[in-house]
């Protein structure tokens, strides 16, 4: 075949399988074109069958047009060269918000029946058992961010005592609310876990020695609590299965104390304890010693985390640490991942001037955004294009890099609460620097992340491809013919 019978050959499929705009994806074997197809309905399969140079078509995963050996290494390629010309000619398919939104929709559905694992199950239940504290932990968190300013500036000295109460009060009995939700999410009397959790909180406590170690009030934590409401749980449930049901109201609650308080005292505080411990040592350890590095993984991954449903076993360490040493040195890095993403949301508003269904889903969610929450701007927009989700990492990354370099230079701080995130974690922010360097650097780390995920986003977030296919208005204006005499304006 000469080179113009081959682009001739292509020239008459193409119009019969849709034209340039319904091919996604190109390829050849030894006999056959092989393309994928954006809408199996345009295809004319007895019009192709009828072309001279088409032995055959096969309905596949891919459509395969059957030409021979020989021909189609010679047809392929001027095939891809009329697509892409025809693409570059003519307005690509548009691509809306709301099709970015089923395809993050479909994305988010497929990603949660992937985390319906045991594992990720159970993950999800932990958190079941904090999420509901969040509330209190933001008020008192708040609360004692003011009182702390009114420390520092001596205003209002009368008023501290009261604001200390107040922020303090629900942490030092945060063990038995874990007890309670324990309790009640895995299916056990939510009062009795919450009477074994109350335990560990008893001043009481400090009266007791166990193999030579003396017991100290609030030791093993939200650890301990938690588990010594799981075991309450197991011994009810035991319970139920064997004690007559005459004596239930009597026997069940007293053994369901009796034996899981005995274990809280003699073993849990300890074990748990130690594990509260060694979590808060590892923490400031991973961010003295490798900040910038430990801060450019936390911040890079957390996004991914999220998909994966992983973030959730974080809660109990971020509570923990905050029970520790009044706030959590982790959550402030694994913010910038939602700068990274804010970042790159307006890097896509930028390179996408055309689609003007797609801008107006970002001009809407970016304010959120910036406030902590990142599900619309990842199941909307980030997510659904795939690159620009790898490049909303790449600027977590660099602004968790950010604050992690200053914990390691020995500017620690974190937030007294979980759950905001963005700008709306600056009211929580505490830490041994004072409010203005801490209240800088996490700026700075925001201001690199949100720099950073632009960037990255901006000139590595697209291929040509993607902006031919989506920098396109899905819905445009009609112009008034120039010929046609404009209307007259309405008058209000």
């Amino acid at each position: 075949m000469s080179t113009d019978k081959n682009r001739a050959t292509a020239a008459a499929i193409l119009p019969l399988v849709g034209g340039p705009d319904n091919i996604t994806s190109i390829a050849h074997c030894m006999t056959r074109l092989r393309i994928g197809l954006r809408d199996r309905s345009l295809v004319q399969d007895e019009a192709l069958k009828a072309l001279p140079a088409v032995m055959g078509v096969v309905d596949d995963d891919t459509y395969q047009i059957v030409l021979g050996p020989g021909t189609v290494a010679r047809v392929t390629p001027e095939f891809e060269a009329l697509v892409e010309e025809g693409r570059s000619a003519a307005p690509a398919h548009a691509v809306t918000a709301d099709e970015l939104k089923d395809r993050g929709a479909a994305l988010k559905e497929a990603q949660k029946e992937r985390n319906s694992t045991p594992f990720k199950l159970f993950l999800r239940r932990i958190a079941n058992i904090f999420v509901p504290l969040i509330p209190a932990l933001i008020g008192c968190g708040v609360i004692a961010g003011l009182n702390g300013v009114l420390t520092n500036t001596g205003w209002l000295p009368a008023v501290v005592p009261a604001l200390a109460a107040m922020a303090s009060g629900f942490m030092s009995l945060i063990a038995v609310f874990v007890g309670y939700n324990t309790a009640k999410e895995f299916g056990g009397t939510a009062i009795l876990g919450g009477a074994v959790a109350a335990i560990i909180v008893f001043p009481g406590v400090a009266k007791i020695t166990a193999f030579g170690l003396e017991l100290k009030p609030g030791q093993g934590g939200v650890l301990g609590a938690l588990g010594a409401a799981l075991l309450a749980v197991y011994v009810e449930k035991w319970c139920r299965r064997w004690v007559p049901e005459a004596l239930d109201v009597l026997i069940t609650p007293t053994l369901t104390v009796l034996v899981s308080g005995l274990v809280t005292i003699f073993g849990l505080m300890f074990i748990a304890g130690e594990a509260s411990t060694a979590i808060g040592t590892f923490a400031n350890w991973l961010l003295a010693t490798g900040g910038a590095f430990a801060g450019l993984i936390l911040g890079g991954l957390f996004l991914p985390l999220v998909m994966l449903g992983l973030h959730q076993a974080l809660i109990p360490i971020h509570t923990t640490l905050i029970e520790q040493s009044g706030y959590t040195v982790l959550l402030p890095i694994l913010a910038m991942a939602g700068a990274g993403q804010v970042g790159a949301a307006i890097a896509v508003y930028y390179r996408l001037p055309r689609n003007r269904s797609l801008r107006t889903t970002i001009k809407s969610a970016l304010p959120v955004g910036f406030l902590g929450v990142g599900e619309p701007l990842i199941y909307g927009v980030s997510l659904p294009l795939g690159r620009p989700f790898v490049t909303a990492c790449v600027g977590g990354a660099a602004g968790g890099a950010f604050v992690g370099l200053f914990n390691q230079l020995g500017v620690a701080f974190g937030s007294t609460a979980i759950g905001p995130s963005g700008w709306a974690l600056f009211p929580l922010l505490d830490g041994r620097a004072g409010m203005g360097s801490t209240l800088a650097i996490y700026a700075g780390g925001l201001a690199v992340g949100y720099l950073v995920g632009f960037v990255a986003t901006y000139f590595f977030g697209f291929t040509r491809e993607m902006l031919a296919e989506l920098n396109t208005d899905p819905d445009p204006t009609p112009t008034t013919p120039a010929t046609e005499p404009s209307p007259e304006p309405a008058l209000a």
